[in-house]
């Protein structure tokens, strides 16, 4: 196996990203570097036409891999360019690092193969291959049609400023649309005969504004007004959008909350005399932890060199590295970080990390959200972040688009396979971590039943036409 087949192939997704379900350039790199490596390949998967599903082997245990694979609109970049500048021949760009995730996911399991080859050891590897993370949650459509319930653990990993192993959990979230319809009139010689579908899209809005009061700390509320109903005040708007995006610690405490979001719409078009309807368009579960998978990664990692970089490298990075966003890093590292001083002293020195920091256990939740979270509620899941790009820069940003194609990004890459098929290779051959691993996530899911809020039938249209990231 030739690391550089990988990395150009992570070069080519950058150089033609592709948006949420039209991700068919590179559905058709990974899958055809898979089928070249003896992977029966099923494209298509769960309703979702750029998903794929890549098997070898035979046997336990049963090891699945999560690939991920579309880009952000609106985040056009060109490439190794240290200042905003769109490339004229693109309209999205890889601003999340999933071209690097996705051929790092194919290569890490192509090398674990390729061991369990060498070595005549049974067991399955599963590649799954999960479109539009960032605007539909594939994940899920594929975890609720139970394609992971014969799957022993799930690894993945994520491009990042750091090099450390994912702990705590993340937000739950549902996103829905809410179409409002009233009655045009002329607003100066009829204005009673008219029903405004802005009205009502305002009075939704302050509906929650004061519903979040009355929520828990972690919850969280988002709204987009997609459509006013026109640019003439003169005429009473018969048509207005409005999207909200929901956030809680947990999935039914999310679903609670979308409830009662919903309430405040049917109260709004009460009030105004409008129809209201609402489609549910995406949503993603929490994550469930699980401490003795994330043991075992952190035992991996710890053992695996970490790249080094020359004053090239160090110089090139150096053009991204923020003072202020990094100084802000410093005083906004997660209470699981250990050793905090050396970290802060790393973040300070180099423009890149260059150490693997070290995490406990925790509770933490992020603010954020994934779809990873699916499957982790249907499987042992794991997950890793690599260092990929400089210090102070952010994911969904232009300069993450910038460095993609760089040598350090690929190392992170290189990194983060090795550390995969190595965890892959350690479960293989540690029957009982795997019992402890699964014993675990028995424990934590009694009584807990896998619930999503996804439509029962993709919404095509809706997610490709999608202009904002979470």
């Amino acid at each position: 196996m030739d690391a550089e087949q990988f990395i150009q192939a992570a070069d080519e997704i950058w150089d033609n990203p592709e948006t949420g379900l039209e991700e068919y350039n590179t559905q058709d790199i990974h899958c055809k570097l898979l089928e070249e490596y003896g992977f029966e390949v099923e494209r298509g998967i769960s309703q979702l036409e750029t998903s794929y599903l890549a098997t070898w082997g035979s046997g336990g245990p049963v090891i699945a891999f999560l690939s991920e694979m579309d880009a952000l609109e609106g985040l056009s970049q060109k490439a190794d360019i240290s200042e905003k500048e769109a490339d004229p021949n693109m309209t999205a760009g890889h601003a999340c690092g999933h071209h690097l995730l996705g051929a790092g996911v194919v290569m890490a399991a192509v090398q674990y193969k390729e061991y369990l080859e060498q070595h005549s050891l049974k067991g399955t590897i599963k590649v799954f291959g999960c479109p539009c993370e960032e605007t539909g949650s594939g994940k899920g459509y594929i975890a609720r049609d139970g394609y992971f319930d014969d799957c022993d653990v799930a690894l993945t990993w994520h491009p990042s400023i750091i090099n450390i192993v994912s702990t705590g959990s993340t937000l739950a979230c549902i996103q829905l649309t809410f179409k409002f319809t009233g009655v045009s009139s002329h607003a100066a010689v009829a204005p009673h005969l008219g029903r405004s579908a802005l009205d009502a899209v305002e009075l939704t809005n302050v509906g929650c504004n004061y519903l979040r009061e009355h929520m828990t700390m972690t919850d969280r509320i988002h709204y987009a007004v997609l459509n006013t109903g026109g640019e003439n005040p003169g005429i009473v708007q018969q048509d207005a959008e409005v999207r909200y995006l929901v956030r809680s610690h947990n999935n039914l405490d999310c679903l609670d909350l979308m409830t009662r979001v919903i309430d405040c719409a049917r109260g709004a078009a009460l009030m105004t005399g409008c129809k209201m309807r609402f489609q549910i368009e995406d949503a993603a579960c929490n994550m469930v932890s699980n401490e003795t998978l994330e043991d075992a990664i952190r035992d991996v990692f710890k053992d695996t060199e970490l790249p080094t970089y020359s004053k090239e490298e160090i110089d090139y990075l150096y053009q991204y590295y923020n003072k202020d966003a990094a100084k802000a890093l410093v005083n906004m590292l997660p209470p699981f970080i250990k050793d905090r001083a050396a970290v802060k002293e790393n973040i300070k020195s180099m423009p890149i990390n260059t150490t693997y920091i070290e995490s406990s256990v925790s509770n933490f939740v992020g603010p954020a959200s994934t779809d990873v979270g699916d499957v982790s509620w249907n499987v042992p899941t794991g997950i890793i972040n690599t260092a990929c790009f400089a210090y102070g820069t952010q994911g969904h940003s232009w300069q993450w688009v910038a460095q993609g194609k760089s040598s350090p990004a690929h190392k992170g890459m290189l990194l983060a396979a090795e550390i995969m098929f190595k965890t892959a290779v350690k479960l293989n051959r540690e029957n009982k971590l795997i019992i402890k691993i699964k014993e675990e996530f028995a424990t934590k899911m009694k009584d807990q039943e896998y619930k999503t809020a996804l439509p029962k039938i993709v919404p095509v249209k809706q997610i490709k036409g999608r202009k904002k990231e979470q």
